[in-house]
C-alpha cells in the first residue's frame, strides 16, 4: 500500500447497485474504509422480505463496518461517525446530508453524480437523460454543500449515449465510468494536488427530478421518437406503462422495448396493428412497433411469443 493511501481514513456512503462500484474500486486501491453508511433494512417484493441494501451486502462481505442510521441529525449517530476519526467522506447515490455531517471531515465530503452537472440535478439523471434524447453525458464528483448537487466540481467525464442504449445500459458504464472517477478523486485529494470549479448557472438547466408512476405513463399524443425516449429510458425500471383497451375492458400493460417507424398515415393514435409476428401502434409521425411487454400478472416477454394467445379486437388501442 502507497503512503498516499495511507493518508486517507475514509467513510463511504450508498445504498443501490450504483454504489456498489464505487466502493469496490476504493478498497481495491488500497484506501482504508473506516466505515460504511447505508439505508437501514427495509421490507422489499411480494412477499414483504427484509432486504439488505446492495450496500450492506457488500460491505459485510468484506468485513466493512456497516451503520444503518435512520436519522442522520441525531446524537448517537453523530458522535458514533465522529468516533471514526474520517478524514474523507464519499458519497455515491445516499440521500441529502445535514451539514453538520458533510462539514465533518478535514478533507470534506464529495459526491458522485451521474451527470454533467449542473444538467441533470437531482435524483434520475440517468433516466432523464435519455427521456429527453441526449446524445452525451458523463459523471461528476463534486463537493457537498447545503444545497443539491450545486457544490463545487472536482471532475467530470464523459460518456456517449447511443441510440440503443436503455437506462439500464446507461446505468452499468456510468456505474463503472463513476467508479473510476471516484478513485481518481480520491488520489487527487490524497496528494492535494486537486483544484474545483463552480457550478454554472444557465437558463436551459434540465432538472432530474424524482421518478413517479405519472411520469412513467405514456403520453401517445407526443411525437413517436419522444414516445421512444420515454420507454427506453425507464426501461428496465421502473418501466413505462399505458392502458391497453381491449373487449371492452382496460388493463395496465408495461412497455420495455420499441422500434421506431416513420410513416404518414391517418390511423388514430394508439389504434393497434397486430399480425403473427408484429405489434405496432399509431404516433402523429408514424408506427412503433412494440418489441417487448409486460402484461397484468406476467413476466416481461417478446412481443412475438405472446401474440399467438393474445387476442385482440378490431378497435384494440393504447390509451
Amino acid at each position: 500500500m502507497t503512503s498516499k493511501n495511507n493518508t486517507l481514513r475514509i467513510v463511504f456512503m450508498g445504498t443501490p447497485d450504483f454504489a456498489v462500484g464505487s466502493l469496490k474500486n476504493i478498497l481495491d486501491a488500497g484506501y482504508t474504509i473506516v466505515g460504511v453508511i447505508t439505508a437501514p433494512d427495509r421490507p422489499a417484493g411480494r412477499g414483504r422480505k427484509v432486504q439488505e441494501s446492495a450496500v450492506k451486502q457488500f460491505a459485510l462481505k468484506h468485513n466493512l463496518n456497516v451503520l444503518q442510521p435512520t436519522n442522520l441529525k441525531s446524537e448517537a449517530f453523530i458522535e458514533e461517525l465522529r468516533s471514526l476519526q474520517a478524514n474523507l467522506q464519499v458519497v455515491v447515490a445516499f440521500r441529502m446530508l445535514p451539514k453538520v455531517v458533510w462539514q465533518m471531515p478535514k478533507y470534506g465530503t464529495f459526491n458522485l453524480h451521474a451527470s454533467l452537472l449542473p444538467q441533470y440535478r437531482g435524483a434520475a439523471p440517468i433516466n432523464w437523460a435519455i427521456i429527453n434524447g441526449e446524445m452525451e453525458t458523463g459523471v461528476t464528483t463534486f463537493f457537498i454543500d447545503d444545497k443539491i448537487d450545486t457544490g463545487n466540481i472536482i471532475l467530470q467525464k464523459t460518456e456517449p449515449i447511443s441510440i440503443e442504449d436503455n437506462a439500464g445500459t446507461l446505468h452499468d458504464r456510468l456505474m463503472n465510468l463513476g467508479a473510476e472517477l471516484v478513485v481518481q478523486t480520491c488520489e487527487q485529494i490524497a496528494l492535494g494536488n486537486f483544484s474545483t470549479s463552480t457550478q454554472k448557472e444557465y437558463d436551459n438547466l434540465k432538472p432530474a427530478h424524482k421518478i413517479n408512476k405519472e411520469t412513467c405513463k405514456i403520453d401517445w399524443n407526443a411525437p413517436m421518437k419522444n414516445i421512444h425516449n420515454h420507454i427506453r429510458g425507464l426501461s428496465p425500471y421502473p418501466a413505462a406503462w399505458t392502458y391497453l383497451i381491449n373487449n371492452g375492458k382496460q388493463k395496465n400493460i408495461k412497455i420495455y422495448k420499441t422500434r421506431m417507424e416513420p410513416f404518414e398515415h391517418h390511423d388514430a393514435v394508439g389504434k393497434i396493428f397486430a399480425d403473427k409476428k408484429t405489434l405496432k401502434v399509431a404516433t402523429i409521425d408514424g408506427y412503433l412497433q412494440l418489441l417487448e411487454i409486460q402484461l397484468p400478472g406476467k413476466r416481461k416477454m417478446q412481443v412475438s411469443e405472446i401474440l399467438n394467445g393474445l387476442n385482440l379486437e378490431k378497435n384494440a388501442h393504447l390509451l
